[in-house]
């Protein structure tokens, strides 16, 4: 093999050294910023380009003087390796980024709406699924009317980490008066 070709690939296969290092141990003893380009995945990325992407180019190059083809492979591979490198920038950027719902709490629960699954008797415990920043959540409840299995909640107070208190929101339904007529 090219002596030329197994320098690229060395130097590829140390980008992709130092990419798994990061990843199975963090960043690596503080080495550049955190999320720019001197960043351990910025590097990496742009050290596996350089190298296999030159690498590549050797192969495809014709037989050229030494000097023509390290420079041209070096060139070939600085064409792979500045967007992967910035790729690794915008990447790093965007799940450092990515919004997150905060954590759970009793008043976050306040105004979730859900389900009766186990029917709640008055002054007892039953048990409702709530939506709850895009999860369905099972919790204990306990209402003032008895409710029964499919009735859809409100929960209006959340008396402990595991339990709330329910209104139904199911629309009423009143009879309609005895007039005493004929139909």
């Amino acid at each position: 093999m090219d002596p030329v070709a197994v320098a690229f690939l060395a130097v590829g296969g140390l980008g992709l050294l130092v990419l798994v290092v990061s990843l199975l141990a963090g960043e690596i003893a503080e080495l550049g910023d955190a999320d720019g380009p001197f960043s351990v995945p910025a590097i990496a990325a742009f050290l596996g380009g350089i190298g296999f992407g030159g690498a590549a180019a050797t192969a495809l190059l014709p037989e050229l003087p030494g000097a023509a083809t390290v420079l041209l492979a070096l060139v070939a591979g600085l064409v792979v390796a500045l967007p992967l490198a910035a790729g690794a920038v915008r990447l790093s950027a965007s799940l450092r980024d990515m919004p997150t719902e905060p954590t759970l709490t009793p008043d976050r629960l306040l105004g979730a709406q859900g389900v009766v699954v186990s029917r709640v008797p008055a002054g007892g415990f039953g048990e409702v699924r709530l939506a709850v920043a895009g999860q369905q959540l099972k919790y204990h409840a306990r209402s003032d009317v008895p409710l029964p299995a499919g009735t859809p909640v409100y929960v209006v107070d959340t008396p402990t980490e595991t339990s709330v208190h329910v209104v139904s929101t199911a629309p009423e339904t009143t009879p309609f008066p005895d007039t005493g007529g004929t139909p």
